[in-house]
Formats: C-alpha cells, sequence, structure tokens
C-alpha cells in the first residue's frame, strides 16, 4: 500500500467529485470560445462559470480570472508582464524556483535591478527587510504566502498594505496556501498566482493567476484567444489578453469542482485536520533527539513539516521511507533561496498531508524514521 505524504507537491488521492467533473468534460466539452455551435457555447458556459466559482472562492472579478497551465506559468505572467519595462524587483529569502528564476534571469540580461528581502521568524523584522529595500524605482513585490519548504506563513496583509502605501504592486505565490487558508484580493493582493492541483484538489497542468486590475499585465504570449480573429494584435482586454491558445476545459472543470469540495467541508476544518496530523507527526518525531524539524514555536505555518534525520542525507531518508509505502519530498523542492536561508546544505525532508491523510499512517511513519 502507497500513502502520500507529499501532498504540497500534488494532492492525491484526488476527491470523486473532481474525477466525476473530469469524466464529464471529457465526454462533452470540446473549446470554449472558438464557435456559435452547440458544443462550443456548452464549453464557453462551462469555463465562464468556473472563472465565476474561482472568482468567489479569492475575492475577484470573473473577467480577472486567467487560467494557466501551473503556478510557474502565473508568476512567469506576472513577473515578467509587470517588469516589462525595467524597474527595480523586490522578492523573499523563501521564493520558489518559480520565481526566483525568472527574477535572477531579468536581472541577469539588465532588464531589472533585483533585491531580496531576508524573511525572519520575527513577522516585523520581515515587513522591514523588505521597507528597507523599497526604492523610488521599485515596481513590484513578490512573496509566497507560505513557504513550500517549511511552510512558514508570510505576512500577507502587512507587506500587501506597505505596498499599496508605496503603490507597488504586490504578487502572491498562493501555491502552498490556496485552499488551506483563506486568501482574497480584499487583503490587499493586487495579483495572486496559484495551482489548481494542490490544495484546491485539480488535476495537473492547472493554475490561475487573478488580478485585481490595478497593474496592468502586457502578455507574454501572442496567439488565438476565440476573438477579435481578424485583427494582428493581441486583445487588450482580461481574461483573453492572457489565455492565448485553447485553455485546458478538462482541467478547468476538475478546479472548479475542487474549489466546491473544499467550500463544502470548510476550509478551517481542512487546514484543522492537516495541522493535526502535522502536530501529532512532530510530536513523534521529537522522540529522537537526532532528528531536525525546522519549525520554531513564535511562527505559523501551513501543514507541511521539513525535517532532517542526523547526517543522513535527505534524499537517502526519502529513498528508505519509499521502500516502506511512504511517499515524501526529499532535496532542495525546487527552492534554492529557501534552503539557503535555512542553511540546509544537504536538503532536507518534506511531510505534507492532505484532507484525505490519517493521523495513524503519520504515527506509523514517524515509528520507520526513527529507525533510521
Amino acid at each position: 500500500m502507497i500513502i502520500n505524504f507529499d501532498n504540497a507537491a500534488t494532492t492525491f488521492p484526488k476527491p470523486l467529485a473532481v474525477k466525476k467533473a473530469v469524466v464529464s468534460a471529457m465526454e462533452q466539452l470540446t473549446s470554449p470560445g472558438r464557435s456559435g455551435h452547440p458544443l462550443g457555447m456548452r464549453t464557453s458556459e462551462a469555463v465562464y462559470s468556473a472563472r465565476e466559482t474561482a472568482a468567489d472562492f479569492f475575492g475577484a472579478s470573473p473577467e480577472n480570472v486567467v487560467f494557466t497551465l501551473n503556478c510557474t506559468h502565473a508568476l512567469n505572467l506576472a513577473i515578467q508582464g509587470i517588469m516589462n519595462s525595467g524597474g527595480h524587483l523586490i522578492i523573499s529569502s523563501m521564493e520558489h524556483n518559480s520565481v526566483s528564476r525568472p527574477a535572477a534571469k531579468l536581472a541577469d540580461s539588465g532588464k531589472i535591478r533585483l533585491s531580496t528581502a531576508q524573511v525572519s521568524p520575527d513577522s516585523r523584522k520581515t515587513i522591514e527587510n523588505f521597507r528597507r529595500l523599497i526604492r523610488s524605482d521599485t515596481k513590484a513585490v513578490v512573496c509566497t504566502a507560505a513557504s513550500n519548504v517549511t511552510g512558514q506563513i508570510m505576512p500577507v496583509n502587512e507587506l500587501a498594505e506597505l505596498c499599496k502605501s508605496r503603490n507597488i504592486a504586490f504578487i502572491v505565490d498562493a501555491a502552498q496556501a490556496s485552499g488551506i487558508i483563506d486568501l482574497k484580493l480584499s487583503q490587499g493582493i493586487n495579483i495572486l498566482c496559484t495551482a489548481g492541483h494542490k490544495g484546491l484538489y485539480g488535476i495537473t497542468g492547472t493554475g490561475m493567476l487573478i488580478t485585481d486590475g490595478k497593474f496592468p499585465i502586457p502578455p507574454l504570449l501572442q496567439g488565438g484567444t476565440g476573438s477579435g480573429s481578424k485583427s494582428l494584435r493581441q486583445p487588450e482586454l482580461l481574461p483573453e489578453s492572457l489565455e492565448s491558445g485553447t485553455v485546458g476545459a478538462v482541467g478547468i472543470m476538475s478546479m472548479k469542482a475542487g474549489i466546491e469540495f473544499i467550500k463544502k467541508i470548510g476550509i478551517n476544518k481542512i487546514f484543522a485536520h492537516e495541522d493535526r496530523i502535522c502536530r501529532r507527526f512532530i510530536r513523534e518525531l521529537e522522540k529522537n533527539p537526532k532528528i531536525t524539524v525546522y519549525r520554531q514555536k513564535s511562527v505559523n505555518y501551513v501543514p507541511i513539516v521539513a525535517f532532517n534525520v542526523g547526517d543522513i542525507p535527505s534524499e537517502a531518508v526519502g529513498n528508505a521511507l519509499a521502500e516502506k509505502g511512504f511517499c515524501l519530498r526529499a532535496g532542495f523542492h525546487c527552492a534554492a533561496l529557501a534552503h539557503a536561508s535555512l542553511g540546509t546544505e544537504k536538503g532536507a525532508v518534506r511531510f505534507s498531508p492532505s484532507v484525505f491523510s490519517r493521523e495513524d499512517d503519520a504515527v506509523k511513519l514517524a515509528e520507520i524514521i526513527n529507525t533510521l
């Protein structure tokens, strides 16, 4: 039997409602916005309904919900779009490579100036670290809502207020927070980027960019949008301007079903369930003095636990657990900056439950880890 505790990468298993939505979409939907025939119209209506569902969930307008291939795609659209004409960009020291790599490429090419704000266990220090880096040419701040390595929750509200006071675009990577903690654009987020296949319980190949429209985003891609087909110029209005090519109706329906699943259970209940499993898991690991858990008592976390077992390489621990039927993510988690900040030169092992995870399985896993 295989037990998945790598849900921060992709949630597995999926809710039955999501599976049914995928099958239904494959049986009934084609290309949205491309034709006036019944199949095309039905698909357009279904995709718009999904926009409404996502907009309601994140506190946005449906036309400002842009469907993407994943969170990386969304973040690239946001970062490279906002910074298209140059300027100064600030990112946090806990960013995923989907933020740090496009930012570094823009900086290396001389198109932008880039600064990295150190994240502290003390939110006030984190905010001050961002504040000190702001310059007259600062155009955007990018910060993860929650670290994909440790799960540390960032001071999103305070950073949003800081950016608003300086008229700076605030871009949030919500990949590890969506579906776990309640996030709304009304918190002051200008652009929220997220994955569909993690806490939203959709299938892989799905994501969203959701904007309040305050900061225009020039498109990276140009192509077919289903509207204005006689023009050689990309449409300027959202969502078409950022949705070149046929969107994935099947995946979009899976996200819609995933969001509805979360709303039915309650996001707070999901967090409480996963957090309880994490806390029990940590209590079991604390019985072994060789184990280092990368958490601090003064910090709030989403349900993710990063740890190492003595001097054993994280990949070796991950492989040993896989042989016992437990799936965890070991290594550097596509987050070079975060691991540099933590000082985890050999990476770490990441434990991440889902709404379907069981506390008994976490205890069994901890017992195996304590024997390594």
